[in-house]
């Protein structure tokens, strides 16, 4: 397992180059996702929230908070040298069948998915919420509807 998200998020990051801070999350959420359903297991362990904008680790988030894009280097924090290849494979397909999306198109597609959708049940679109996205919601969901089609 990877130490961190933001371990895994320098990655992207090194990997991509500049993106918005909610694709980033994104592909966070969508590198979680896709390691439970193939593994069974956590990529890292930090959790995703349901906010309005779609699932958000709030550990990223208190490190690009304020910013729109960002930059590889920019997350000082993390060490992408802390995954294995394995993992460094996964996130690599993530990124390459979920890359050309925006951010707000990959938000889009999360408030599509059962994770994020159960997390909010009862609240309206603008509602803000700090609801768990648990990580067995995730593996199920993306075991039955994989990230990577």
């Amino acid at each position: 397992m990877a130490q961190t998200i933001i371990d895994v998020a320098t990655y992207i990051l090194e990997r991509t180059g500049t993106v918005t801070t909610m694709k980033l999350q994104k592909l966070a959420f969508y590198s979680q996702a896709q390691h439970l359903a193939q593994y069974g297991s956590s990529l890292f362990p930090e959790d995703f929230e349901a906010w309005r904008g779609g699932p958000v680790a709030p550990e990223l988030y208190a490190l690009h908070r304020g910013m729109f894009l960002i930059r590889p280097g920019e997350l000082v924090s993390g060490d992408s040298s802390a995954l294995t290849d394995a993992e460094r494979a996964l996130i690599d397909s993530v990124c390459s069948a979920l890359g050309d999306m925006t951010g707000a198109e990959l938000s889009e597609r999360t408030h599509l998915e059962s994770p994020w959708l159960n997390a909010r049940e009862g609240l309206a679109p603008s509602d803000p919420s700090n609801a768990v996205i648990t990580q067995e919601a995730m593996r199920s969901y993306y075991q039955e509807h994989p990230v990577l089609a």
